[in-house]
């Protein structure tokens, strides 16, 4: 059972990632954010369960949707608002936008806009820590879309025989892009691929950010046990599209009834109403919670948007050593 600090993090985070991404959805349609966005509103548990886990120094690799990575394993949001405006404030200096979001100093390595490519860079970190006796851990994110990349079950299939420090962490939101998941594979058991490598792998409710929280620990601990990898597959769904701030359901693409289901789902409404039940959330801490984030976002797009933008002759910056 995680302490009264940790339990309230978890919330905070959550709700961090969850207004963070309100915020850019709204101001996304002014048109002034000059790079694709993927939104992972409704998949706030996972991140959040995974990265309160980790420590500082350990790895995280994410992909083309990893606003929430970044926000829980503690990235600077300041920097990452800034790179979405494309600003040379940001944590890539402008050059990368919403996919290519880093901040190594807390251990994020890396996002990456290739489907399924984050997995062998992932793999081959651990692979570097297990040689250096550094005793961190990698946490590598992706989709359900990733699993039919053939870098996935190489990947795995490696990090399992040679006992790498890695957590294997598949969002699955049913969806790549607007094809589900059951229309791709035979099976609903992506874990049991996983399995079949050698190596501990769990299906979990991937809103559940107690269930999460208390599996990826676990994870974690066989890493840092020397024990090797783990896979996780947590189950749950986004809100939004698959790319912008468009809403497809009703189009052909997702069913409204399937969409209700999940709204009622919500991670952050369950995770608060748990946090009632045990005595640990009430009105006037979640007020103060909820003020103090509201300012941080605020804070975070007023300092974007008045940060200056990379000049031409900056362009060649950062793109050779020197």
């Amino acid at each position: 059972m995680l302490d009264r600090d940790k339990l309230l993090d978890l919330y905070r985070i959550m709700l961090s990632i969850r207004k963070v991404e309100l915020k850019i959805d709204s101001e996304y349609k002014k048109d002034e954010m000059k790079t694709p966005i993927h939104l992972s509103i409704g998949q706030e548990a996972v991140s959040a369960g995974v990265c309160i886990n980790l420590d500082r120094e350990d790895y995280v690799f994410g992909t083309h949707r990893s606003h929430a990575q970044y926000i829980a394993k503690g990235g600077d949001i300041k920097k990452m608002i800034a790179e979405l405006y494309l600003r040379k404030t940001g944590c890539s200096f402008g050059r990368g936008g919403s996919m290519h979001l880093l901040a190594p100093e807390v251990g994020i390595l890396g996002s990456t806009a290739i489907v399924g490519g984050s997995i062998p860079i992932g793999t081959g970190a651990a692979l570097a820590s297990k040689i250096a006796g550094d005793g961190k851990v990698t946490a590598v994110f992706f989709g359900d879309g990733a699993v039919d990349e053939g870098t996935f079950h190489e990947s795995l299939n490696f990090a399992a025989l040679k006992k790498l420090p890695v957590v294997y962490i598949c969002e699955n939101n049913e969806y790549a892009i607007n094809s589900h998941h059951t229309s791709r594979h035979p099976k609903d058991n992506i874990y049991r691929w996983a399995e079949g490598y050698g190596m501990p792998s769990y299906q979990i409710d991937g809103n559940d950010v107690v269930k999460v929280t208390e599996y990826s620990g676990n994870a974690i601990d066989r890493c840092r046990a020397g024990e090797g990898p783990t896979f996780l597959e947590c189950m749950t769904y986004r809100w939004k599209g698959h790319i912008g701030t468009v809403n497809d359901v009703g189009e052909g693409q997702r069913a409204q009834e399937e969409y209700d289901y999940w709204l009622s789902r919500c991670p952050i409404r369950w995770y608060a109403n748990y946090l009632y039940d045990i005595g640990l959330l009430n009105k006037a801490n979640e007020n103060t919670i909820n003020s103090e984030i509201d300012s941080m976002v605020n804070e975070a797009f007023d300092f974007a948007v008045k940060s200056p933008k990379p000049e031409a002759r900056e362009l060649m910056d950062f793109v050779y050593a020197r």
